[in-house]
C-alpha cells in the first residue's frame, strides 16, 4: 500500500537540498556528470578500454547512487508520487516532469474511504485508503460512510470536486496529513 508521509518526507529533502537557481533549470539540459561518464564511454573504440570506462564509470555511479547525489527511478514510481501528491500545493520543481505536454499530469483519483471524521466547522474530512484526507469546504451534507467509493478530480480555478459513489460533487481541499 502506498504511503505519503515517506513520499511527503523525501520531497522536502530534495526540495531543501536543491540550490536556488535550480528552479529555473530545466530537467532537460544535461545529465549529471556522473551519468555522463557512462554515456562518454561509448565513444571508445578499443573493448578494453571502453569496458574500464564503464566499469569505473558504473562504480562512480553506484557510489553517487549509495550517497544519495543521484535517484534512479521510473516513470511508474513518479506516477505514483503525483498520485499520491495529488491536491497538496508543492513547489513548481520539474522533479516529476510536468510542462505543456504532461501526459502524466493526475487529474482525478479514485479510492475508497478509510474512514470520516467531523471537523469544527460541521464538515466532513474524508480519511482515503492510503492516508490522504480531503475535508469537504462546501455543498450538501454527503453522509460518507467507510468502506464507500470516492472520486476527486481537479476543478476549476485549482479546487477540487469529490464524488461518493457517483453522487453529486462537493468540493474539497487536501489537508496535511
Amino acid at each position: 500500500m502506498f504511503r505519503p508521509i515517506p513520499v511527503l518526507t523525501g520531497l522536502c529533502l530534495v526540495a531543501t537540498a536543491l540550490p536556488a537557481q535550480a528552479k529555473d533549470k530545466p530537467l532537460d539540459g544535461p545529465p549529471p556528470a556522473v551519468f555522463q561518464a557512462v554515456l562518454d564511454c561509448k565513444a571508445q573504440s578499443d573493448p578494453a578500454a571502453r569496458l574500464a570506462c564503464y566499469d569505473k564509470a558504473v562504480s562512480a555511479m553506484d557510489a553517487a547512487r549509495a550517497a544519495k547525489d543521484l535517484v534512479v527511478t521510473d516513470r511508474a514510481a513518479v506516477r505514483e508520487a503525483r498520485r499520491g501528491l495529488f491536491g497538496l500545493s508543492l513547489p513548481s520543481l520539474k522533479l516529476f516532469g510536468g510542462g505543456d505536454n504532461d501526459d502524466d499530469e493526475v487529474k482525478e483519483i479514485e479510492s475508497k474511504l478509510a474512514g470520516i471524521r467531523m471537523a469544527s466547522d460541521g464538515f466532513p474530512v474524508f480519511i482515503l485508503e492510503d492516508g490522504a484526507r480531503w475535508k469537504q469546504t462546501d455543498g450538501r451534507n454527503t453522509f460518507p460512510k467507510a468502506g464507500q467509493k470516492i472520486k476527486i478530480r481537479k476543478a476549476a480555478l485549482g479546487s477540487y470536486m469529490a464524488s461518493i459513489e457517483g453522487q453529486p460533487g462537493v468540493r474539497v481541499t487536501r489537508q496535511a496529513n
